[in-house]
């Protein structure tokens, strides 16, 4: 078993206020986990009205799958129309 790890960054450059930016990131992070049933957090930059990070996890059985899953979260981060990604990583561990 084989456990997938992304945490992305977000510029949300129309964010006015912290409400605003939490607008963004609660529909991204909810549409996230309902799609592909992940655990995703907003993991980071709490008090920044325009800078958001994202992490995301997930539990498969080949790495293959994981890169899959890897791939799809990406076009959908990318199509979040009020905030562009400024960083990605991708790790994958052996679980014990």
């Amino acid at each position: 078993m084989l456990l997938g790890l992304v945490t992305f960054e977000l510029h949300i450059p129309h964010s006015r206020s912290l409400k605003d930016k939490r607008r963004v990131v609660r529909s991204l992070v909810e549409r996230i986990h309902h799609r592909y049933k992940v655990s995703v957090i907003e993991s980071d930059f709490h008090d920044l009205r325009q800078r958001a990070e994202i992490a995301v996890a997930l539990v498969a059985l080949t790495e293959p799958e994981i890169h899959r899953m890897f791939t799809k979260l990406r076009t959908l981060a990318d199509q979040a129309l009020e905030a562009d990604v400024t960083l990605w990583n991708e790790s994958v561990l052996e679980a014990l």
